[in-house]
């Protein structure tokens, strides 16, 4: 099954190459590196090298306190960071700003068998630390010739993807059974990886609860709050192509007070799309950024009735900003997105029907009194307006999220704890 998938690949990558060049009109981030998706690097000096690889932004933040912990435990080692989009590898140049010399970044290449042998050998990590999803047959399989252990940390697995990989057994499941070990963030997500075959699993927890929020972003939160002024301010945070409709077409119906609306599209190649949607239905908006915070005399129109967060790395600031919060990607049956930014923040998080991909942290939260679940957008809507109108309740919300957050810490503790044995192993 692996060479059928190969040969695939070898067929599909022209096309794959075009689509990233078509990508890179609205983001060039994806015109860049190119060679880096094909196996080709620029020389690095010999260094023992941990690798992590974390596909984009999320499994970026995610990884930082496990990063960190590794840059202390193993000061000889430098630490390769992989990624597959743009705003990953962006993600990770911020946050490993002031590690310039332990911390080197690349694309991953394309998973095919040629393209990841160059890899290993031009970089030659001891150990491969795959952040939440991803396992490419491919890559898995290479390690395993190259007697690298592969661990899968942070690890999810919903019961949507587990129905997928059983369509294809004799490409997943034997990729799923050379894994090294796992750390799930969850037991039903332990259940679900043994189902695949994983033998060697320990439930860690997720470690985006162990993600600090800059204390940069709470500032920056607070200045964007005084250049709204009082009125009350909810956010749809992460919204999916489909989602944006909805909730402004949910919002324009309410009864006032309606206080400000801040809209941040999951992917920046959609923040042009969402603009052109509000100048069609007349609402007044203005984009994040078109607003100078550092400028301290900068007001928000009250006639303003959007904000539109077309920025990157600053959800934080927008969570610290809001009264309330809805976390996209849940009104669509996409899966939805992690609420936990919001929590740490301290906000009461409002979520929809289709939470399938964050189903055991969201059920938790709800069952916190920290998060909401609704049908619709309208309901959505209706919710936000009462937690606006209703101080007391919104706040002990906010309680609620942010003891949520502090109870759930630790992963990246028990994270460690189980790759050190395999870190001393990959290095004897």
């Amino acid at each position: 099954m692996r060479v059928f998938y190969s040969i695939a690949w070898w067929f599909a990558l022209p096309i794959v190459l075009l689509r990233l060049w078509v990508r890179g009109r609205q983001e060039p981030g994806y015109r860049r590196h190119i060679p880096e998706r094909l196996g080709f690097y620029p020389r690095v000096d010999v260094q023992k090298r941990l690798w992590v690889h974390a596909v984009s932004a999320g499994e970026t933040r995610a990884a930082e306190p496990l990063i960190r912990e590794l840059l202390a435990r193993y000061p000889q080692h430098q630490i390769l960071l992989t990624h597959m989009t743009p705003i990953g590898r962006e993600t990770g140049g911020i946050l490993f700003a002031d590690q310039p010399r332990r911390v080197i970044q690349s694309f991953i290449p394309y998973d095919l068998p040629f393209f990841i042998q160059r890899f290993l050998k031009h970089f030659a990590p001891q150990i491969c630390i795959l952040i939440e999803t991803e396992v490419w047959p491919n890559l898995v399989a290479e390690c395993h010739n190259a007697h690298i252990p592969v661990v899968l940390v942070n690890a999810r697995l919903s019961e949507k993807s587990l129905n997928k990989a059983f369509k294809m057994p004799g490409l997943i499941l034997p990729a799923a059974q050379a894994v090294s070990a796992v750390a799930a963030q969850s037991s039903p997500d332990a259940v679900r990886l043994k189902k695949l075959g994983v033998e060697r699993i320990r439930v860690t927890g997720n470690m985006k609860f162990d993600v600090a929020p800059p204390a940069e972003m709470a500032q920056r939160g607070a200045r964007l709050r005084e250049a709204i002024g009082t009125r009350p301010v909810f956010i749809c945070a992460s919204t999916r192509d489909g989602e944006e409709a909805l909730i402004i077409n949910a919002y324009m119906k309410l009864r006032l007070p309606r206080g400000l609306l801040v809209i941040t599209p999951r992917h920046p190649q959609r923040f042009g799309e969402v603009a052109d949607l509000l100048t069609a239905q007349n609402i007044n908006f203005v984009r994040r950024s078109s607003l100078s915070l550092d400028d301290a005399t900068i007001k928000l129109d009250p006639q303003v009735q959007v904000l539109l967060g077309d920025s990157m790395g600053e959800m934080y600031m927008y969570y610290a900003a809001c009264d309330v919060a809805f976390i996209g990607g849940s009104l669509v049956p996409l899966g939805g997105h992690n609420l936990i930014e919001a929590c740490a923040m301290g906000k009461p998080v409002l979520t929809g029907p289709h939470t399938f991909n964050f189903s055991e942290i969201t059920n938790q939260a709800i069952i916190a009194e920290a998060a909401i679940r609704a049908a619709n957008a309208e309901q959505i809507m209706v919710l936000a307006q009462n937690l606006m109108v209703k101080p007391t309740f919104r706040l002990n919300m906010g309680r609620n999220a942010l003891a949520f957050f502090q109870q759930h810490q630790g992963a990246t503790a028990r994270t460690m704890a189980l790759l050190e044995h395999h870190i001393k192993d990959s290095v004897k």
